[in-house]
C-alpha cells in the first residue's frame, strides 16, 4: 500500500499504516535476519504469534494424517510455519528486485503477523511498471507453488516430507490466489490501479477505484469468509472453530479496510508534496545565548513576535535548537532561574536544513536526522528561522483537508 515515503507491497494483506515519522528506518520492535539484495530484513514479534497460531492448528491436523508422529508433530509443524515464511519472504524479494531494478528504492522488508511487507521508497514512474512491480510477487508464489507441486509427486504422501510439501504447495497457492485480488492495498489491487491509471492517465483515479475495490473486498471477506468455512466444515464444525474464523475475518477485513483508505489518504498526500516549500512554515527565531534565562528569552520572543528559540555562541553562531516540548513541560514560576542551554539540542549537521527544499527531498532529509526541530539555512549557511514537526505535519493535514 502507498505510504507518504512510496509504496508498500505485500505476500498478504499489509497491516494499517503505521507512521514512522520522518527517521522510519528501524520498525518497531523486530530482529534483522539479514540483508538480501542490500536490503535489511526484519521479523517483527507479531509473527511469532502467527507461528505459534499455525503451529497449534496445523499440529492438530496432523494428528489425523500421522497420528504416529505424537507430541513431535508439533515440532513438524512449527518447521512448516517457518518454511512457509521463507516463500512469503522469497515473494517480497520479488517486489525488491523490480523496485530495484527500476530505481525505485526498498527501505526494509518485515514479516509480520499477516504476511510481509516490501517498504518500497518511490512510485513506479508509469503504469506498466506499476503493473509489474504488483504482479511479480503473486507469479513467484505461482512458481514456487507449481515447484512444491512437482517436489510432491517425487514423495510419498503419507511421510512427513509429503504432508509438508502440500501444506507448502497450497499455501503458496493461496497467497498467490489472495493477494491477486483486485483492491488496495493488495497486489491485485495495485495491479488493478496500474490498469485504471493507464486507461484514465491519472494515477489518482486509479488509487479511488482501486481503494474502493478493497473496501468491498473487506466487506466480503468480513461476511463471506465465515460462511464459507462453515460450509467447508459441516455439521461437525465447533463453537472454537467458528469464533476463530470470524475473528481472522474480522481482523482480515480491518486490515483491508484500513490500508483501501490509507492508499487513498497517501495518494493525495503524495500529490500534495510538491507544493510543500520550507519558507512557507519556518517560524522566525531569536536568538539568545546558553546561558540566557528562559523568562527572558521568551519574553524577547513574544517582543519579536517569534516561535523558536535559537542558542547562539559568543560570536552569534548557532549551536543550539531550543526543544518547543520542553519548554512547555517547565513550570512558569521556574522559567526565569531555567537557562535555555538546559532545554537545547545540540545542532548537528543533520538538523541544518536549505531553504530551497521541497516536497520528498524535505521528508528525505528529515528522515536522515529525526528531530522536532531543524534549523533552516540560507545558501550562505546563515539562519533563516525554525522549522518544527508540528508545523509540517499541520501543514499536510490542511493540505488533505483542503482537498
Amino acid at each position: 500500500m502507498s505510504d507518504s515515503r512510496g509504496q508498500q507491497t505485500s505476500a498478504g494483506p499489509p497491516p494499517a499504516h503505521e507512521p514512522d515519522g520522518p527517521d522510519g528506518d528501524e520498525p518497531r520492535g523486530g530482529i534483522l535476519m539479514g540483508r538480501p539484495f542490500g536490503v535489511p530484513v526484519y521479523v517483527t514479534p507479531s509473527w511469532f504469534v502467527i507461528a505459534a497460531l499455525i503451529t497449534w492448528i496445523f499440529g492438530g491436523r496432523l494428528a489425523d494424517i500421522l497420528p504416529e508422529l505424537g507430541y513431535t508433530r508439533y515440532l513438524v509443524a512449527l518447521s512448516f510455519a517457518v518454511a512457509f515464511y521463507a516463500s512469503v519472504l522469497v515473494h517480497e524479494l520479488a517486489h525488491t528486485v523490480v523496485a530495484l531494478r527500476y530505481r525505485l528504492g526498498v527501505r526494509r522488508i518485515r514479516l509480520q503477523f499477516f504476511g510481509g511487507v516490501s517498504e518500497i521508497e518511490k512510485e513506479a514512474q508509469s503504469p506498466a511498471r506499476e503493473f509489474w512491480l504488483a504482479f511479480v510477487g503473486p507469479l513467484l508464489s505461482l512458481v514456487l507453488g507449481g515447484l512444491f507441486y512437482l517436489a510432491v509427486r517425487a514423495v510419498d504422501a503419507g511421510t512427513v516430507p509429503g504432508v509438508l510439501l502440500a501444506g507448502l504447495m497450497v499455501s503458496n497457492l493461496v497467497v498467490a490466489a489472495f493477494n491477486l485480488l483486485p483492491g488496495l492495498p493488495l497486489d491485485g489491487g495495485r495491479m488493478l490501479r496500474a490498469v485504471v491509471w493507464g486507461i484514465t492517465g491519472r494515477p489518482m483515479t486509479g488509487t479511488v477505484a482501486a481503494a474502493w475495490a478493497g473496501r468491498v473486498l473487506a466487506l466480503a471477506v468480513l461476511f463471506g469468509l465465515p460462511l464459507f468455512s462453515a460450509a467447508q466444515a459441516g455439521p461437525d464444525r465447533s463453537g472454537v472453530d467458528s469464533v476463530i474464523d470470524g475473528v481472522l475475518a474480522a481482523v482480515l477485513a480491518v486490515i483491508i479496510w484500513s490500508g483501501a483508505t490509507n492508499s487513498v489518504r497517501n495518494a493525495r498526500l503524495k500529490e500534495a508534496l510538491p507544493l510543500l516549500e520550507v519558507r512557507d512554515f519556518t517560524r522566525r527565531a531569536v536568538h539568545v545565548t546558553a546561558d540566557t534565562p528562559l523568562g527572558e528569552a521568551m519574553r524577547q520572543a513574544r517582543e519579536a513576535e517569534a516561535g523558536a528559540i535559537l542558542v547562539v555562541d559568543g560570536r552569534g553562531d548557532p549551536i543550539g535548537l531550543v526543544k518547543e516540548h520542553a519548554v512547555s513541560a517547565v513550570p512558569e514560576h521556574r522559567r526565569p532561574w531555567m537557562s535555555v542551554g538546559a532545554l537545547a539540542r545540540d545542532l548537528e549537521p543533520g538538523l541544518r536544513i536549505p531553504l530551497d527544499l521541497t516536497g520528498e527531498q524535505l521528508l528525505t532529509a528529515l528522515r536522515r536526522t529525526p528531530a522536532t526541530e531543524y534549523l533552516v539555512v540560507r545558501a550562505d549557511g546563515s539562519p533563516y528561522g525554525v522549522l518544527t514537526l508540528a508545523d509540517l505535519e499541520r501543514r499536510l493535514t490542511a493540505a488533505l483537508a483542503g482537498r
